[in-house]
């Protein structure tokens, strides 16, 4: 678990109200670590996952007195100075100790809400309420995140009607009208440290996030917190498995997926999929001051504009979550058969939901482990691909170095096309103006909805890379920007795995022809159709690749190429060649 900060006088101001007898016995446990020379005072709370078998990390802080700063070690990102992994075997006797902390009562508490809008199964309300005799619940509309935004968002959208049902979750739940949400407008660490004293707070809870700019945020508001003498306490709830929880037997993290999923399967357990429930706690859930009673602000007052979020009909909240699930549920077994087929509805489309925390992992991945193991191969399937999920946040936070360079370092030895040339192709790719129908109809429809279908990404950022030459990171970007579902350890693995530049991606020689998948994915053409209507009338023999159409019956079709539809960018066959030229220098380079 992420480590907790303050300095001395903050300990002072936070403990002095509550037990000193267990500030003691975190001090001489800290001393039997015998990590810290007597010039430090370091402070160690929220280490107990609440499975108390797991082992549970201790991260110490360095504290400068002089400058009054705190640098916060985070594991895997390689600025540790000192981490102990605390167990029951290690360090005998103070398995209570540890266990302790994780039950000590607060008076007031706040939970921070970030990436898991929803009351249901939610591990940060649950460690609060269970933690507190009142608690609050924030929402920071961060701006350091939404000023880097288009004005036009549907995720902001999103979030705010999912904040909206999360609101009247919350009231219903307390049985109290003055309860709710109570959500801030600016600097995410600043306002929820703001909040916290406001509202008289001892302590702070979230859940765990992974992303680099969420740990730099994460950071911050230990330091605004402990200035203010609040704990904070992060606890794991939007994965089964994080960090270094699965290992290989070298104690390394893994890189390749079929070994970390067999460790994952080996691993599961009815304990990993316990269940949080909140509505015996309830009770603790407080009325907002007076003064915080208000809704959540419209887009308008956040600065943006509303998006086809609603005529798309893409439910939102707990309730868009649920009602996804349960269409999906029906269809969960026929999964393997009709997941890659842009035109059928074989996906959950719960892709936002994961992303924004309004549905509960564990219990998606209990429906899907109990399909399994009643032999469904559908389940078994989806299963897998949330393991996926689980791979590439491992992945990421222990290889933090993706988030802006090749997995594989020889692989940032490629020569991309560059100039306005690549600006052109770009362009085009990102308009749907490739010349090739099941690329440009991708694109239209994530331009279009937000949303892109799975075997679709795959293909259109191969072609992207693979017969344009582009920078895989561009795509990157443009991806970060349109997706509903963005999350950027997902993001980031698939389009490393397009490039041949991740782990466990595809050899770089293999290279999609971007008309066999049309013809493989979308027989029929039925997708293209829908998202190029100006293909609509071709004959399907020739709609997946126009150019092979005679001049005849494209006149009979009304498709003009070159104005109503675009020649082809680029000759895959010729492009093909110059992708295995362009990559043939990661063979001469030897991985460090």
């Amino acid at each position: 678990m992420h480590g907790f900060v303050q300095n001395k006088a903050a300990i002072g101001l936070h403990w002095a109200a509550l037990e000193h007898r267990r500030l003691e016995q975190v001090i001489a446990l800290e001393g039997q670590f015998d990590l810290v020379k007597q010039h430090l005072e370091v402070n160690v709370t929220g280490l107990v996952d609440d499975q108390s078998q797991r082992a549970a990390f201790a991260v110490l802080t360095h504290v400068n007195h002089a400058a009054g700063k705190y640098r916060v070690l985070q594991p895997g990102h390689g600025n540790q100075e000192m981490i102990r992994q605390v167990n029951g075997g290690r360090i005998t006797g103070h398995a209570g100790i540890l266990t302790g902390l994780t039950k000590m009562q607060f008076d007031t508490g706040v939970v921070w809400f970030r990436r898991d809008l929803r009351t249901d199964d939610n591990t940060a309300l649950w460690s609060a309420l269970k933690s507190c005799k009142k608690v609050y619940c924030v929402f920071v509309f961060d701006q350091e995140i939404l000023n880097g935004l288009p004005r036009q968002d549907r995720r902001v959208e999103f979030i705010r009607e999912s904040l909206v049902g999360l609101d009247e979750d919350l009231r219903a739940l307390s049985g109290k009208p003055g309860a709710g949400i109570i959500a801030r407008h600016g600097a995410g660490y600043e306002e929820v440290a703001r909040s916290a004293q406001e509202l008289g707070a001892q302590v702070v809870f979230a859940a765990h996030d992974y992303e680099p700019q969420a740990i730099a945020r994460d950071i911050k508001a230990r330091g605004a917190l402990a200035e203010l003498g609040i704990s904070f306490h992060t606890v794991k709830d939007q994965v089964i498995f994080e960090g270094r929880e699965l290992l290989t037997k070298t104690g390394t993290p893994y890189g390749v997926f079929t070994p970390y999923k067999n460790a994952w399967l080996a691993r599961l357990n009815d304990a990993c999929l316990k269940t949080h429930d909140v509505a015996p706690l309830s009770g603790a859930l407080a009325e907002r001051p007076v003064s915080m009673r208000r809704g959540v602000m419209t887009l308008a007052e956040l600065g943006f504009a509303q998006t086809n979020l609603l005529e798309l009909k893409i439910p939102t909240g707990s309730a868009g979550a649920s009602e996804l699930f349960s269409t999906f549920f029906d269809r969960m077994d026929r999964y393997d058969e009709t997941r890659n087929f842009p035109s059928v509805k074989g996906p959950s489309y719960l892709g936002v939901h994961l992303r924004f925390g309004t549905v509960s992992i564990r219990k998606l991945v209990a429906t899907a482990w109990q399909r399994t193991l009643h032999g469904s191969a559908g389940a078994t399937v989806w299963l897998s691909e949330l393991i996926w999920r689980d791979f590439y946040f491992q992945i990421l936070a222990n290889f933090p170095n993706v988030a802006h360079s090749a997995y594989k370092p020889e692989y940032d030895a490629i020569q991309w096309e560059t100039g306005e040339h690549a600006r052109k192709l770009f362009k085009a790719w990102c308009e749907g103006c490739t010349g090739y129908p099941l690329v440009d109809a991708a694109m239209a429809q994530l331009n279009q909805t937000g949303y892109m279908h799975n075997r679709l990404r795959m293909v259109a950022g191969s072609f992207l890379v693979k017969d344009l030459g582009i920078n895989w990171q561009w795509g990157e970007k443009y991806f970060a920007e349109k997706l509903n579902d963005f999350d950027l350890s997902a993001n980031n693995g698939g389009w490393q795995w397009v490039s041949s530049s991740g782990c466990d991606a595809q050899p770089y020689f293999r290279i999609f022809n971007p008309v066999s998948q049309s013809e493989k994915f979308d027989a029929d053409g039925k997708f293209i159709r829908r998202y190029l209507p100006q293909l609509a009338k071709l004959p399907t023999k020739v709609l997946h690749a126009p150019w092979q159409a005679s001049t005849e019956v494209l006149a009979a079709c009304g498709v003009t190429l070159g104005k109503t539809y675009p020649e082809p960018v680029v000759s895959h066959e010729e492009a093909r060649a110059l992708t295995l030229q362009r990559y043939a220098v990661v063979k001469k380079i030897k991985p460090g």
